[in-house]
């Protein structure tokens, strides 16, 4: 698979992710913990879900052995800063891990701690895997926070070359720029 591709889909990850907790960041602490509809009964615990699956599969992606202690915490973060250092630190990481990746190291194996058996997979197939679950589980956020008096933000954009003016100031938050994302071939 071309890396450009998986380049562009790390950084819309990390990208999403920062703007949904931005929103969050201005709900109350006891509207961010409030329980509601989802596969998971909070904000938190939905946010903090993706943090930990993060985790997870980004160690194994750069040979780690964590496993399933990944999940010993399943609420590492009690706060939506917190949340946001630490998913702003597994995003770079995940960034970092198809940078390494070069053009042909998507096809490398994998090994993934299961705890009973370890799960060998290509690496393409796990980044798709995990931006599958980030997507899933941000949707049930995004809904979550729409019950709130903070705007949900706009999660569905990818990186379409008129929008650049309209991002470039989160972009600035982030450290990056197009050319970080796409080199000179935007």
């Amino acid at each position: 698979m071309d890396a450009q591709l998986f380049r562009a889909m790390a950084h819309n990850n990390a990208w999403a992710n920062h703007r949904l907790l931005a929103a969050c960041a201005g709900l109350s602490q006891a509207e961010f913990e409030a329980r509601r509809t989802g596969f998971f009964p909070s904000l938190r615990a939905t946010l903090n879900h993706n943090l930990v699956i993060d985790r997870f599969y980004v160690d194994a992606m750069e040979g780690g052995r964590l496993g399933p202690d990944a999940w010993a915490n399943p609420e590492p973060c009690a706060d939506v800063a917190t949340l946001d250092a630490a998913q702003s630190k597994i995003d770079r990481r995940l960034i970092a891990v198809v940078e390494r990746a070069g053009e042909d190291g998507f096809s490398q194996i994998i090994a993934v701690d299961r705890r009973s058996r370890i799960q060998h997979e290509r690496l393409d197939r796990l980044l798709l895997h995990l931006f599958q679950h980030q997507i899933h589980h941000r949707g049930q956020a995004h809904a979550m926070l729409s019950g709130t008096a903070v705007a949900p933000p706009q999660l569905d954009e990818f990186f379409s070359v008129e929008d650049a003016p309209l991002r470039a100031r989160e972009f600035e938050d982030l450290g990056w720029t197009e050319e970080t994302i796409w080199g000179e071939n935007r």
